[in-house]
């Protein structure tokens, strides 16, 4: 399965451009679209992902309405900014709604301004991500919430973030990671899964999309020719990733207005690997 994450925030981002980005990845044949999650554009959070900021369930439902078949997810959820019952219903109304075309992707968040602002204590992080994916998946259990089977990726390159993937998650799901940190982590992984007597979780990367005319070398997966990205796609996939997610958004909030330059990117890379 390979996926796109799109940019659900920044100058350029409306209700429109968000329904074409959809339409545009849909029909390229990609199998997963996937939004991030902010609640409050604070200070630190606006320096890379400025306003507009489209709420990540409210996106997806209105994703879901404009697309058929593509699954859709969250690459990710930041769990403690929500209470986990609002969660449970939230997803399981999306997944219920869009025909089961629901990932779960979940993280413990990085803004401490935000979490200021949502008064939520940003030391405990670890701890509400944990008590969060337990409730969802219990809450499920009841039928009234016709949840189905929402696969739980849960995101993060630390010791303990690895841990919890092990322990909690359908899925661990690293962000733009270099190939080299990649290989480190996936073995350390591998370590964490037998230490706690635990199967290795599936493997859902998400990776950086950035091609450039020359081939590059201290680079993070998915930089590079069309060839290289193709070829870290392939060494992905004989790792054991079951999905890749492309990101092509490198940095600079303008990009947002120019989402026919990612569209192009994503062709190219599409039209290569199958």
């Amino acid at each position: 399965m390979i996926g796109v994450n799109v940019p659900n925030f920044g100058p350029g981002t409306s209700p429109a451009v968000l329904r074409d980005w959809a339409r545009t990845v849909e029909g390229l044949g990609f199998d997963l679209l996937m939004v991030s999650d902010h609640v409050v554009v604070t200070p630190d959070v606006a320096e890379q992902y400025p306003a507009p900021f489209y709420e990540p369930f409210t996106t997806l439902s209105w994703l879901a309405g404009v697309t058929e078949r593509i699954t859709l997810g969250t690459t990710v959820l930041i769990a403690p900014y929500r209470h986990p019952l609002l969660v449970a219903r939230m997803a399981a109304n999306l997944a219920d709604l869009s025909g089961g075309r629901l990932v779960l992707g979940v993280g413990v968040g990085w803004a401490r301004e935000e979490f200021a602002a949502l008064g939520v204590p940003f030391e405990r992080r670890g701890r509400l991500t944990e008590e969060l994916v337990t409730t969802v998946r219990e809450a499920w259990q009841d039928q009234g919430y016709r949840a189905g089977s929402i696969p739980i990726w849960l995101g993060g390159h630390s010791d303990a973030a690895m841990r919890r993937a092990v322990r909690l998650g359908d899925a661990w799901h690293p962000l733009r990671q270099t190939p080299a940190a990649w290989r480190e982590s996936v073995a350390r992984l591998t370590d964490l899964a037998a230490e706690e007597g635990r199967p290795v979780p599936a493997l859902a990367p998400r990776v950086l999309l950035r091609l450039t005319d020359e081939p590059g070398q201290d680079r993070r997966l998915g930089e590079g020719t069309v060839e290289q990205v193709v070829a870290d796609l392939d060494q992905l996939r004989s790792d054991g990733a079951h999905a890749v997610v492309l990101d092509p958004f490198v940095g600079d909030p303008e990009e947002t207005r120019r989402p026919d330059v990612a569209w192009h990117a994503l062709a190219a890379v599409r039209k290569e690997f199958r």
